[in-house]
């Protein structure tokens, strides 16, 4: 089926194969349609249906709730049934040819791990390989479970054949309860990957501030991975700010040291803690690590006071804590929306 987007600044098309999301297609083809979660959540990607038909597969989506007329869609729930035109409120920019455009892939869940109470790490190993850059997701489907869900890639590297996710256990999550259930090792899963703009370039030559809340750290972990490799701390600082709630939330401690001590002088890492004090053991655990009582943002902004020069900053975690960030680094930090990225855990 032929799609046609009127944008502000004219008229797109594409082919959108049988049972093929909008979204999806329109990525595939490099048309750069808006969107942030791409999972029906936060209603980035509404768009007006002005010809043809097309079906949501997700009718009760809570993206839904921005809609103004019966003619709306999301453009990442809907499949067109024939030939039809969208409308976006928006115009769409090109794609840079450095961008690796999404497509789906199979994969194979390989391995699990727990780190902590409902926190867990999930390897899926893929059926080819995939470019992706450091900070970008996926989303996945299983087996008898309708919807996709969308996971930060903690790893990075080029041509990946293995991805590893974090997946937080959430009450009647139908996907969380299935991975930390049993029989899961083995398991063919479906993906479309890469997506996600809160993308990290050492080109960009930049100090760079990570603020991240539980499995929000994910992407950040990503992002440190491919600033090491690449020695982005030999010349620039690095600040990371990992929102927990309590001591037996923390996870990737190890990991972070393990990261600050290749740049020791460059690189600071902050564990805050909102819901107890910090334990003298905790914090005699983790001599590289610092660690501080508050929420992560209000922590974040006490400790990054007057240190916003050429800051670019990546946040990432629930919606409340992402907007109390962006709230921050808008209007106390005063850094320019071009250099602050960012995804909501919806």
């Amino acid at each position: 089926m032929k799609v046609v987007v009127n944008a502000r600044n004219g008229a797109h098309d594409f082919e959108c194969g049988p049972g093929e999301k909008i979204l999806h297609a329109g990525l595939r083809s490099g048309v750069e349609l808006p969107y942030e979660c791409a999972t029906g959540t936060c209603g980035t990607c509404k768009a007006r249906l002005v010809s043809g038909r097309a079906e949501s597969e997700w009718p009760d989506a809570p993206g839904r709730r921005y809609f103004k007329s019966e003619a709306d869609v999301l453009l990442c729930q809907s499949v067109a049934r024939d030939d039809c035109a969208v409308e976006v409120g928006v115009a769409l920019k090109p794609r840079q040819p450095t961008v690796t455009a999404p497509r789906a892939l199979g994969g194979v869940v390989r391995a699990r791990r727990r780190l902590t109470h409902d926190v867990m790490a999930v390897d899926v190993d893929l059926d080819g390989p995939l470019d992706f850059e450091a900070g970008q997701f996926a989303l996945v489907t299983v087996p008898g479970i309708a919807g996709a869900r969308a996971y930060s890639m903690v790893n990075f590297e080029r041509r990946a054949e293995r991805l590893s996710f974090v997946v937080k256990k959430k009450p009647g999550g139908a996907v969380s309860d299935w991975l930390f259930g049993q029989g899961v090792d083995g398991t063919l899963v479906g993906l479309v990957a890469p997506l996600g703009h809160a993308t990290f370039h050492p080109d960009a030559r930049k100090h760079v501030l990570c603020v991240a809340g539980g499995s929000g750290i994910a992407g950040m972990m990503s992002i440190l991975s491919l600033a090491c490799h690449a020695a982005h701390f030999a010349a620039w600082q690095g600040h990371v700010f990992f929102g927990i709630r309590t001591a037996r939330d923390a996870f990737f401690l190890d990991e972070l040291e393990a990261f600050r001590a290749r740049y020791p002088a460059q690189l600071a890492v902050t564990v805050a803690l909102s819901d107890e004090d910090v334990a003298p053991s905790l914090a005699a655990g983790y001599p590289a690590l610092t660690f501080a009582r508050g929420l992560v943002h209000a922590v974040a902004g006490e400790r990054m006071t007057g240190r916003f020069a050429d800051v670019r900053a990546y946040v990432a975690g629930p919606p409340p804590m992402v907007d109390a960030s962006l709230r921050w680094l808008l209007r106390e930090a005063r850094l320019p929306p071009a250099d602050i990225r960012y995804d909501k855990f919806s």
